[in-house]
């Protein structure tokens, strides 16, 4: 029996050990499957199949909830974001001139030299994707030339205005309230807006810097070509060279070409009408007056009063001026800008305004500005020449100092200034 137990260990063993083998050749096969990378890939593309189905669902559900918000009618969609924009600008100066005269203070004040301190607040809303509606707010509170006289000023609304783009080649601008032809100006840019130490250095030709109460415009652009036509209306206010109450009328026209290398050539010209009125009633900021009747006469009017009366109404246009600007800028880098323009006062080659600007308005710690303006011919039977310079350091992005000089020879007043302007935006 002894052999016969050991024939069959040795069958059991023989067995066992063929199992082990069989064994360990089908693991090494399984674990060289999953160390292969094209099984790595396929096995995580199994799993993460069913995650990426449920990911889609998801994403579908959340497109039906958007398209029908944007098909419904007062839904979250159907609100406009607006951006708030503030700034406070503060100006000193030490003013050295020859005397203290009226000719040197109203030398002063033509010099463009302000101080004191004024704040801006803006509310800019996109509407229809399109359209902008801004609306400005202001307080002040300059030093007039006058020791002892300053100006206050609450927070005010300053300018309310709605532009409407059309298409790609044609707009409209409507300004109802606290207009001005600079906001007209298809040239101005947030670069080149506020730069410089005086206000002679930072509008450009004077003709920008008129004050209306309510304008509408209308823009065309055609491949490098830009063209303005504006129309605007005053109200009753105190005529500047007599007592006579006028309201007047302003057309604006302006032709911008664009050329390479960053360079724009502007055309630009206004014409002001104004006319004088016998009645001093004010109808508000948005009322224009037309009058379609004629004045009837009473019968005892006689002959002579009525001539009187026909004389009178023949001279009802007080005054009409005209100007006429050329303006050219270049850019010599990113930020780095040399322009000029030159004036010319109702077709007269004889009296003209004109000024040279260099300046570099980096947004880096350091930049810098120069400015040469002129006046040839002007009533008073003298020139006006000026000169200013400044640096500018910007403290982080949102405050800067300008601290400058400006020397101005206006006839016999002689005027030196060392000027410091701040601005804080924010």
């Amino acid at each position: 029996m002894e052999p016969v137990a050991s024939v069959v260990d040795k069958i059991k063993g023989v067995a066992k050990s063929g199992q082990d083998l069989v064994d360990c050749l089908l693991r090494r096969r399984e674990n060289s499957s999953r160390r292969n990378p094209i099984e790595i890939l396929k096995r995580l593309q199994r799993e993460t199949f069913s995650d990426l189905m449920k990911l889609r669902d998801r994403q579908d559900k959340v497109e039906r909830v958007i398209s029908f918000y944007k098909t419904s009618k007062g839904g979250p969609f159907q609100e406009t974001s607006t951006l708030v924009r503030g700034e406070v600008d503060a100006s000193g100066a030490i003013l050295m001139v020859g005397g203290t005269d009226q000719e040197h203070i109203d030398a002063v004040g033509r010099a463009g030299v302000k101080t004191g301190i004024s704040s801006r607040l803006s509310f800019e809303t996109i509407i229809r994707q399109k359209d902008t509606l801004l609306a400005e707010f202001v307080a002040f509170q300059k030093g007039l030339v006058d020791i002892g006289d300053v100006s206050e000023g609450a927070l005010t609304l300053a300018k309310v205005s709605y532009t409407a783009n059309v298409n790609d080649w044609f707009s409209a601008i409507a300004i109802p309230v606290g207009a001005q032809f600079r906001d007209l100006d298809m040239t101005a840019t947030s670069s080149n807006q506020g730069h410089g130490v005086t206000d002679l250095s930072s509008v450009g030709p004077p003709l920008l810097n008129q004050q209306t109460d309510s304008a509408i415009g209308l823009k065309v652009r055609k491949s490098n070509v830009i063209a303005m036509m504006a129309q605007s209306f005053s109200g009753l206010r105190r005529h500047p060279f007599s007592d006579e109450i006028v309201h007047c009328f302003g057309t604006f026209g302006q032709i911008v070409c664009q050329f390479p290398k960053g360079i724009k050539f502007s055309l630009m010209g206004l014409q002001q009408v104004a006319k004088s009125s016998s009645h001093c009633i004010n109808l508000g900021a948005l009322a224009i007056p037309v009058s379609f009747s004629k004045d009837h006469e009473s019968p005892e009017t006689s002959v002579q009063d009525s001539a009187l009366s026909v004389g009178a109404t023949s001279h009802e246009i007080t005054s009409r001026t005209g100007s006429i600007a050329l303006k050219l800028e270049s850019e010599l880098d990113e930020s780095t800008r040399i322009g000029g323009w030159i004036q010319m006062k109702n077709a007269n080659p004889k009296h003209l305004q004109w000024a040279v600007n260099a300046f570099d308005d980096a947004e880096d710690e350091f930049g810098w500005g120069l400015s040469f303006s002129g006046i040839v011919g002007c009533p008073s039977n003298h020139g006006r020449l000026q000169a200013e310079s400044y640096v500018k350091l910007n403290i982080g992005k949102k405050f800067c100092l300008k601290p400058g000089i400006a020397y101005a020879v206006d006839g016999n007043a002689k005027i030196f200034g060392l000027i410091l302007r701040s601005n804080w935006s924010f």
